[in-house]
């Protein structure tokens, strides 16, 4: 298994490595350090493309540097690579060198700012969240300083909507690869009940913890009897109010689905998942939507 590390030389790139370290640890993977430079522009003559040809050298030379001050952040026990790629777009460099190299999840920092613990979303990582077709783990500010090292349970929102059966599938596949807790919540809020929708609160919460068992029933059926699972419903009048009464530790990590507007085989972040990463101070990984019974990336046969 491989996880692909976007790295920049700032705090959000730091973040980034210890999250893919943290992750390659659980997950047994390996890692890509890979660093996006623009391709040289075309030169009109010999003394432009001279200027050219010293500006490409010393980037470079520049994102080798980078790599190598991110290699040095990542303990010796995990097994590590590093790529330079060249695009004109960040985002679409990082997708095509997942896709050459057979990245299973590509893993990437905040911008800079922000409060600690709170995830901060440049220009890029947003771009990734709207077109990546491999799942993206997101680090919130600050992991490099206080991020665990291994994951230590992971909690899956599960939702009623068609295509999120490969957020399932990839939860279940990467608890068994872990050898880690799975945890599957089904979210109320209860002011996006009312008032346009006619089911009654109580209805409402009845339906979530129906599926809520649904889905652990399913869940069994896959999993070996010893597994640790669990379902739970959290309420609150707000989707931020209800995942925030849930308990969180150290070492959790939150998986989430694309929205229904999510092209095939491809992430769309939805206002759902958008209101749980504003809330929550623990990595998410934001599984791509599909139309198909897609097998999941985090097979734990890789």
């Amino acid at each position: 298994m491989k996880l692909l590390v976007a790295y920049i030389a700032t705090s959000g790139g730091a973040d980034a490595v210890a999250l893919g370290s943290s992750l390659a640890r659980t997950l047994d993977a390996e890692l890509e350090l890979c660093v996006v430079i623009p391709p040289d522009p075309h030169a009109t003559g010999a003394d432009e493309q001279s200027d050219i040809d010293k500006l490409s050298d010393a980037l470079d030379h520049a994102a080798q540097a980078w790599l190598d001050d991110a290699a040095a952040m990542i303990p010796d026990d995990i097994e590590t690579t590093a790529t330079i790629a060249t695009d004109a777009n960040p985002a679409l460099g990082l997708i095509r060198q997942a896709q050459k190299s057979g990245a299973d999840v590509i893993v990437m920092g905040g911008s800079g700012g922000g409060i600690l613990g709170r995830h901060t979303l440049g220009s890029v990582v947003n771009g990734m969240l709207h077109s990546s077709p491999i799942p993206v783990a997101l680090a919130p500010l600050g992991f490099s300083h206080v991020g665990a090292e291994k994951v230590r349970e992971l909690t899956v929102m599960i939702g009623h909507r068609p295509g999120t059966d490969l957020l399932f599938q990839t939860a279940i596949r990467a608890g068994l690869r872990a050898h880690r807790p799975i945890r599957m919540v089904s979210l109320v809020a209860l002011d996006e009940v009312q008032p346009w929708a006619d089911t009654p609160d109580e209805l409402a919460v009845s339906d979530a913890r129906k599926h809520a068992q649904s889905t652990l029933d399913e869940a069994l059926r896959r999993l070996p009897t010893d597994f640790p699972i669990s379902s739970t419903i959290a309420q609150g009048h707000t989707i931020e109010e209800a995942v925030s009464s849930l308990e969180w530790h150290d070492g959790d990590v939150i998986m989430v689905g694309s929205s229904r507007l999510a092209a095939p085989n491809t992430i769309f972040l939805g206002s759902t998942a958008s209101k749980i990463l504003r809330a929550l101070s623990i990595p998410m990984i934001v599984v791509p939507g599909t139309d198909a019974d897609t097998p999941a990336d985090l097979n734990p046969d890789h």
